[in-house]
C-alpha cells in the first residue's frame, strides 16, 4: 500500500465519520425539540399526580408481597409441625 492511498483512505473515513456525526447531531437536535414540545403539554400537575400514583402501586405491591411472604412462613410452620408429629420405630 502505498503512502498515498493511505491518505486517501483515511480522509474518505473522516469524511464518513463527520458525516455521521452531522446526522446524530441533527437526530439530537430534532429529539430535544419533541421532547420539549411534550414537556410543554403535560402539565406539572399531571407529573405529581403520576409520581404519586406510582408510589402508591409501589407501596400496594410491597404489602401484597410481604402478605404472600407471611402465609408462606405459615404453610411452613403448620407442614414441620406435621412432621414432627411422625414417630419412626
Amino acid at each position: 500500500m502505498t503512502r498515498g492511498n493511505r491518505v486517501e483512505e483515511l480522509e474518505t473515513r473522516v469524511k464518513e465519520l463527520q458525516a455521521s456525526v452531522s446526522g446524530l447531531t441533527d437526530e439530537l437536535i430534532e429529539t430535544k425539540e419533541r421532547v420539549k414540545a411534550l414537556e410543554e403539554e403535560v402539565q406539572p400537575e399531571d407529573l405529581l399526580d403520576r409520581k404519586l400514583t406510582r408510589k402508591t402501586e409501589a407501596e400496594d405491591t410491597s404489602e401484597a408481597t410481604k402478605g404472600q411472604e407471611s402465609e408462606d412462613a405459615d404453610s411452613t410452620d403448620k407442614e414441620s409441625t406435621q412432621t414432627d408429629d411422625i414417630i419412626v420405630a
